[in-house]
């Protein structure tokens, strides 16, 4: 059996614990401390959870990241359509770039991951170099984000999920990227953990309350959005992205169709048959094929039992409710 450093070297670059700084190692035996879902522990930083190597990567870009007012970051408690809302934003706000949506466009060769790239882990200088407007992404919650993300007028699009199909997803994806040598992580430790907030970026309901709060008081800067609710009505809230971004559709753009262009290229059946997300990896070494696995609503029904289903409930409407949120 290979010890934990001979399995950490099979997990995705981003995942290795060997970078972390002397810096965040003393941090970490100062905080409190659960079983991780992927590496042996998970720490708690600032109310939220996190393995090593991402507290590594949340600490260097709070440290180094600097925003600009024409930024625009997507945002997503992990498994909440990220590469659905990474590859619909970037096709939107790049359509006078590549016209024709069916010939040579960038997420026909290229995952959306490598498209639009997070800032939360530790390539921050990597960022300079990107053309404006800045298109990025992370997994922060909202209080954890760079002071200059805050302070400045960057747009922000948040995108959350129905906790059960979150947690089902997640649950998915992480036994996917475990090394291929351990065993599964068990559903029914997963799910207590969850529901106890020891996830990754978790707790998930204090994540979607950080970005739910700021939209409602600041309308202009964060735009909150339902998974569901674009699977029910993507061309509305495509739309709905595109007027937030201060890029509308124009009436000539919408009668030749290039909304629907749009979802059909940003499409799960679409991306997930391409070659590059088939056979390829992220530049942080996580195959592509792992981030398609379903794209539906409601497959939470195929796994949690009743009393799952009740528990998962009663906390979303504790937390949820005095809020005016609800799913």
């Amino acid at each position: 059996m290979e010890n934990s450093s001979d399995q950490d070297t099979h997990l995705p670059k981003y995942l290795q614990q060997h970078d972390i700084s002397q810096d965040c190692k003393e941090l970490l035996s100062t905080l409190p401390i659960e079983k991780g879902w992927l590496k042996p522990t998970m720490h708690q930083y600032q109310g939220f959870w996190f393995c090593p190597t991402r507290l590594h990567c949340v600490l260097s870009c709070q440290k180094s990241f600097q925003a600009f007012d024409t930024d625009i970051l997507l945002v997503t408690a992990p498994k909440s359509g990220t590469t659905w809302l990474k590859a619909l934003t970037f096709a939107l706000i790049n359509r006078n770039k590549y016209p024709n949506i069916h010939i040579n466009h960038p997420l026909l060769t290229t995952n959306p991951h490598d498209l639009v790239p997070f800032c939360d882990r530790d390539f921050v200088s990597d960022f300079k170099t990107i053309s404006h407007p800045r298109l990025y992404s992370s997994h922060l919650p909202y209080e954890l984000l760079p002071k200059s993300v805050k302070d400045s007028t960057c747009k922000v699009i948040y995108l959350c999920r129905d906790p059960k199909d979150n947690f089902v997803s997640l649950w998915h994806f992480i036994n996917k990227i475990r090394p291929k040598s351990s065993i599964a992580f068990p559903f029914e430790e997963a799910f207590e953990s969850f529901c106890r907030g020891v996830s990754f970026f978790g707790p998930f309901w204090e994540h979607v309350l950080g970005y739910w709060k700021k939209s409602l008081e600041s309308s202009e800067k964060v735009m909150f959005l339902k998974y569901e609710e674009m699977k029910m009505k993507p061309d509305f809230y495509l739309k709905e992205i595109a007027k937030f971004l201060e890029c509308p559709f124009s009436k000539e753009e919408e009668s030749r169709g290039m909304v629907d262009d749009i979802l059909n290229l940003c499409s799960f059946e679409k991306l997930s048959n391409l070659e590059v997300n088939k056979i390829e990896k992220t530049s942080y070494e996580i195959e592509n094929k792992f981030f398609f696995r379903l794209g539906q609503v409601g497959d939470w029904k195929n796994l949690l039992t009743t009393d799952m289903i009740e528990r998962i409930n009663t906390i979303t409407e504790k937390k949820f409710v005095k809020h005016g949120l609800s799913f």
